[in-house]
């Protein structure tokens, strides 16, 4: 590209003339990026404006956040909107209009500061963000006389919050169906997993005789809260419906653990809901984390994941019986992912080779979610 050519790009980038949306709570709105039909009406001269210093970002959720900065007294008077710039960390390209996806600079009117920034079409929650910003006077002619802009700051938006997770619930329980009776939970792995002084039991102890918690991976929703966090030992309890058995086909080894439901899930045993997604395919998944009371990672979900009642709710339900004994049952119409948040003992239960087939292609290791489905999304992004 030659040096006209980058001054006339440079030229289109700095015209701001329409601004469209309001968001928040402080009337924000984005910008959209309309091009004059002018080579010569730039933005006017704005020499005599603050440059916003120090800026500070604060009050930061999965789609909004508090910004404040420090300015000169000098040409506040003048001040009439402030211009963010909002990119993506790893978008090299900043100060950049996006013709064809979502507008990243931002026209507010000038607020008292702090000023909160929100919208799901340009933020989506655990994602790392530059921000920067002019002030800027509005001219009679429609143009506007800018400030340089300031430093450039970075900063992530957050998990999910317990608001965000209860709408992903109510979604879930939408769908789930009713619920079919089980017996056991079960845990596919490769043969060698199971095999004493092999390099692949990672989540086993030196002994191999225990299943150990192990990292939560980045499958799933973007902002769920156990993503990256959450240790625990991954479960299925979803039976064929013909059979009313587990199937003989896994995505994740042909050698099966089972064990007895009850030794995991029992009145000592508390139930948080997890995450509810797809990818891209017709098949949803619900991931329930299954916590000890009072264990590690009962204490780590309380207050961060939607609670469940134990014997009475649409995923998976543990119920006590006339005789004492406990009855099991999970969502028909959904695909159960099961967190168990402590060491399992391998001798508490049994490891045989199923006869079905391998479908890698259904394994949900660091699968990202469909953020197009309406089944499956909310508001605040993936």
């Amino acid at each position: 590209m030659g040096e006209k050519e980058e001054e006339e790009e440079e030229n289109r980038d700095k015209r701001i003339q329409s601004t469209a949306v309001l968001a928040g709570r402080h009337g924000f709105p984005f910008l959209r990026s309309v091009e004059s039909e002018s080579a010569d009406s730039g933005i006017g001269d704005g020499d005599e404006l603050p440059v916003p210093q120090q800026i500070l970002i604060s009050n930061v959720t999965c789609d909004s956040f508090k910004i404040s900065w420090n300015m000169e007294s000098r040409g506040q008077d003048r001040i009439t909107h402030y211009f963010v710039d909002l990119n993506k960390k790893e978008d090299k390209s900043s100060n950049k209009f996006k013709h064809m996806d979502v507008p990243t600079k931002l026209v507010a009117k000038a607020v008292p500061l702090p000023m909160t920034v929100r919208g799901h079409w340009f933020l989506s929650p655990r994602t790392e963000y530059t921000v920067a910003v002019q002030t800027a006077t509005k001219q009679p002619d429609g143009e506007y006389a800018v400030s340089a802009w300031s430093e450039i700051v970075e900063f992530c938006t957050a998990d999910y919050s317990t608001v965000q997770l209860k709408q992903l619930l109510l979604k879930a329980e939408a769908i789930a169906g009713r619920m079919l009776p089980f017996t056991v939970f079960y845990r596919n792995q490769q043969r060698e997993y199971f095999q004493p002084n092999s390099q692949f039991y990672r989540s086993r102890d030196a002994q191999c005789c225990r299943m150990l918690p192990s990292v939560k991976d980045n499958s799933g929703s973007h902002g769920s809260p156990i993503s990256g966090k959450l240790e625990g030992i991954f479960f299925s309890c979803n039976t064929e419906f013909n059979t009313g058995r587990p199937p003989q086909d896994s995505p994740y080894g042909p050698y099966r653990f089972q064990i007895q439901a009850d030794l995991l899930f029992n009145q000592n045993t508390n139930a948080y809901f997890g995450d509810f997604y797809c990818m891209y395919t017709s098949y949803h998944y619900v991931v329930v984390v299954l916590a000890p009371s009072g264990s590690k990672g009962d204490i780590f979900c309380r207050g961060k994941l939607p609670a469940l009642d134990r014997s009475n709710n649409c995923f998976l339900s543990c119920s006590e019986e006339e005789d004492g004994s406990l009855s099991f049952r999970h969502a028909q119409d959904v695909i159960l992912e099961v967190i168990y948040t402590e060491p399992v003992d391998v001798s508490l239960g049994t490891v045989s080779q199923i006869s079905g087939h391998q479908l890698m292609s259904l394994s949900t290791l660091n699968a990202k979610k469909d953020p197009s489905c309406k089944v499956c999304n909310i508001s605040v992004g993936r």
